[in-house]
């Protein structure tokens, strides 16, 4: 039987992993503006947010790994 609890982790690992990306190679001012840390005519991108969303990611994907591991009985 599938647990819907570690599908769920990975899904959102993966969506924290992208927004790392999206965050380390895009400009702060070139973000959507529905994104924390959008700031008008910044040219740097924000390090901390994707050094942030990588370690969400990480946990995620950890704890993802570690909920599909077989049930003692």
């Amino acid at each position: 039987m599938t647990r819907p609890l570690p599908l769920i982790a990975g899904i959102l690992g993966l969506v924290f992993l992208a927004l790392a990306v999206l965050y380390w190679l895009t400009p702060a001012g070139e973000l959507p503006s529905f994104l924390p840390g959008f700031v008008a005519g910044v040219d740097k991108p924000h390090v901390k947010h994707a050094l942030g969303s990588l370690v969400v990611a990480i946990v995620l994907f950890g704890f993802a790994w570690f909920q599909r591991a077989p049930q003692r009985r």
